[in-house]
């Protein structure tokens, strides 16, 4: 088949940019904000020329998250869409400005918003067949998460129990994914611990079909790869990873299309 793919790749927690908003009230240090994003991600599933519509943001995960709704605010959860948490309960902000409607506005109105319509854009596109909304986990589980303590496998896909995709599609996924990074069956999970969020909830089959992708961070983030003293990655390992979800993507559609 040739490339692009139809395709539309949504990244909504890879970005490492601190909006001017809040630039001056973050407590957070940079270990701390890397430790609460999907650090690289945008590198890892960035499929330039391989999938036809790709949506990211630069905006921390910690500042706006764009994977939940618009009214998921603290303190009713923390770790809502404008944070007062990290997920490792850490306090973001000096003081209370998680509290301040009209920054919260502000936030929203500028990078939540920007966010989803380009989402809604690339829906609209008639040549979208399907979206994969990507993410890494944490190898093992923050309290907050809904598998506190436990040990993550090496993918989770979520399509919502059914609701965003057809199984069948997802199976097929997962199939791809077990063979390009050659896996036993029991290191890759489907719908557990991970379902599907908010995107992945919101547009599933609204038209397309939705799976979320959590590929565990112990793939790069291990010592091996990763100098955590200088908070330097080794580029290489992305651009091999990268290259195998390229391929995964390629499995994919040899079977997607034929469905």
């Amino acid at each position: 088949m040739t490339k692009p793919y139809p395709l539309l790749i949504s990244i909504p927690h890879g970005g490492d940019t601190i909006p001017p908003e809040v630039e001056d009230k973050l407590r957070l240090g940079k270990h701390e904000l890397i430790e609460d994003s999907d650090a690289f991600t945008k590198t890892l599933y960035h499929l330039e020329g391989t999938a036809l519509r790709i949506v990211s943001t630069d905006i921390l995960r910690a500042v706006v998250d764009p994977n939940r709704p618009p009214d998921d605010l603290p303190p009713a959860n923390p770790d809502g869409v404008v944070k007062s948490h990290t997920c490792y309960n850490k306090k973001i902000y000096k003081d209370h400005y998680h509290k301040d409607a009209h920054l919260i506005d502000r936030l929203l109105s500028k990078y939540y918003d920007d966010f989803h319509q380009r989402i809604r854009q690339a829906i609209r596109h008639p040549g979208i067949d399907i979206a994969f909304d990507c993410h890494s986990m944490a190898a093992e589980a923050p309290a907050i998460a809904p598998d506190p303590g436990s040990k993550r496998p090496v993918i989770t896909l979520g399509d919502n129990y059914g609701k965003a995709c057809d199984p069948a599609v997802t199976r097929m996924l997962a199939e791809a994914f077990l063979e390009v990074f050659n896996l036993e069956k029991e290191h890759l999970t489907i719908n557990k611990p991970f379902a599907g969020g908010y995107i992945t909830r919101k547009y599933g089959n609204a038209p397309i079909p939705w799976i979320q992708i959590e590929m565990n961070r112990c793939l790069y983030l291990d010592e091996r790869w990763f100098d955590r003293v200088k908070m330097e990655i080794n580029e290489n390992r992305l651009i091999v990873l990268r290259k195998q979800f390229e391929r995964v993507v390629e499995v994919f559609f040899g079977r997607f299309g034929k469905k």
